[in-house]
């Protein structure tokens, strides 16, 4: 049976989001022949805050976690990291809204709404505004990940809650999404710090079990179209 390849978007806000929100998944994607998008908002340019060398080492982990993963492009917005609440929303809705046209994504993964960092949640209503079906047909599904030590931290309030309805079994890929992490390497270290290997697998349990699965990744579908 012949199936037809989607053009599948992974939008981070910062470089590590979409592996800790969907590693495992990315990869399941490239296994089944999807093709890759990988768009980045943020980038660290100051040299007077990040220094050079730290700037050139982000730069060189993204090249590789982009290599490891077989991404057809990646796409850098580089707007300052941590700043995002000082760009004006349409300019970011307009950036974002040319990358999905050029791309045509029938899938997008997106980071949730009420992470506790000021530039996930800043950046979601841009994203969400460009992503429009009115402007965008192709899009079919949106799904909203969460980050490790992001989306767990944000105000213990009803309105803040990731409640995933949709999984995805990564049991087969869990091994690769940790090793693709570990390229960030000054984002993890041991536990009990959020961003840990033990952490990053305890989560996978965790949604497995919720799901049947030795380990998956979850998600809060926002839009899904069936044609």
């Amino acid at each position: 049976m012949l199936i037809n390849k989607q053009n599948i978007l992974v939008i981070s806000v910062h470089p590590d989001d979409e592996t800790l929100g969907c590693g495992g998944t990315i990869l399941k994607h490239k296994s089944v022949g999807d093709n890759l998008f990988w768009l980045i908002l943020t980038n660290i340019n100051d040299e007077k805050i990040w220094g050079k060398k730290r700037i050139e080492k982000r730069q060189k982990e993204i090249e590789k976690v982009a290599s490891l993963y077989e991404f057809n492009k990646t796409i850098k917005l580089d707007f300052d990291t941590t700043r995002l609440d000082q760009v004006p929303l349409w300019e970011l809705t307009e950036k974002v809204s040319v990358v999905i046209k050029n791309i045509k994504p029938e899938v997008i993964y997106l980071h949730n709404r009420s992470d506790i960092h000021s530039d996930h949640r800043v950046s979601f209503d841009a994203i969400m505004s460009a992503a429009k079906t009115f402007n965008n047909p192709f899009i079919k599904n949106i799904y909203m990940y969460e980050t490790i030590s992001e989306t767990e931290f944000a105000p213990a309030l009803q309105v803040n809650a990731f409640v995933p309805n949709y999984f995805v079994d990564i049991s087969k890929f869990i091994d690769k999404k940790i090793e693709i992490m570990n390229i960030f390497s000054s984002e993890i270290k041991k536990h009990p710090f959020p961003r840990s290997e033990k952490n990053i697998k305890a989560l996978a349990t965790f949604r497995g079990a919720q799901c049947g699965c030795e380990f998956a990744e979850s998600f809060m579908m926002l839009k899904g179209i069936w044609k």
